[in-house]
């Protein structure tokens, strides 16, 4: 059972789209998507926040972790679910996200790392644990630099990459593995992270929260067919990126993301 402290929403959800079809809306990190009893002591979640308010049932189509936040999309109806849900297994999706992570990365990528199935011990306690790794696909793309002249660790300064990153496949916590096998771990990241860097977060910039934000959803609508690029906001991380010097307007992350991750620049990759 989680310790953490049960989450209270401060403000309505904030629809980032909404049609007779779908609606999507920018989850705040902390929030779970839906009642888990996993964590019994929670009292509000997304999926029947958003029902309240919209007054009607919503079905869920994917999911976020609870620390990240960002784009997350329903259906308005069990067939409208079951076209998105097939969409994603052809892969029609392109989901973009931005992590801070700890270092400098210089170059961007597509890693091709395997990793085990994770299993939760109450969840998943009568599954098979020897099954082979899966597949995971992740490109990334580092977009700024900080150095802050905090000493951390053994080091007199602390660095830090804003990363791109677009995961190819949907395995758990996949970004958050993938880039602490990078030696790259985003920072507020309790399970897979360097501790040094989360406390330093809390100490100078009372940041309590994993930065990873799933910033952009593209997708064609599930009955329209037309082209959707739904944007999730910073939020309480602007002021942070201010602090930095980063930008904080969505055009110049759209940008990057369509240059960066454009299809045709990976069309070797499976």
């Amino acid at each position: 059972m989680s310790s953490a402290a049960p989450f209270v929403l401060d403000a309505p959800l904030t629809i980032l789209y909404r049609d007779e079809h779908i609606v999507a809306v920018d989850k705040p990190s902390g929030m779970l998507v839906h009642r888990s009893f996993l964590d019994k002591h929670e009292t509000v979640f997304v999926m029947q926040t958003l029902r309240d308010m919209l007054g009607q049932h919503v079905f869920p189509v994917h999911r976020l972790d609870r620390p990240t936040s960002g784009v997350l999309l329903f259906a308005l109806s069990s067939d409208v679910a079951r076209l998105l849900a097939e969409q994603q297994e052809q892969k029609l999706w392109r989901k973009h996200y931005l992590a801070v992570v700890r270092g400098f990365m210089q170059q961007g990528g597509e890693l091709d790392y395997p990793l085990k199935e994770q299993l939760d011990k109450i969840a998943d306690k009568f599954s098979r644990d020897d099954k082979a790794p899966q597949p995971a696909l992740t490109r990334y793309q580092p977009l700024q630099h900080v150095e802050l002249p905090i000493p951390v660790s053994k080091y007199p300064a602390a660095r830090y990459t804003l990363v791109a990153l677009q995961p190819v496949t949907g395995r758990k916590h996949q970004l958050r593995r993938h880039m602490a096998h990078l030696r790259h771990p985003i920072v507020g990241d309790t399970s897979h992270g360097d501790g040094k860097h989360n406390a330093l977060f809390k100490a100078h910039f009372a940041c309590r929260r994993l930065l990873l934000l799933a910033k952009q959803l593209q997708l064609p609508h599930p009955v329209t067919g037309e082209a959707l690029s739904i944007i999730a906001g910073l939020n309480e991380l602007e002021p942070l990126f201010n602090q930095f010097g980063w930008p904080i307007d969505d055009a110049y992350y759209q940008q990057q993301f369509s240059e960066f991750f454009a299809e045709e620049k990976w069309q070797k990759s499976p």
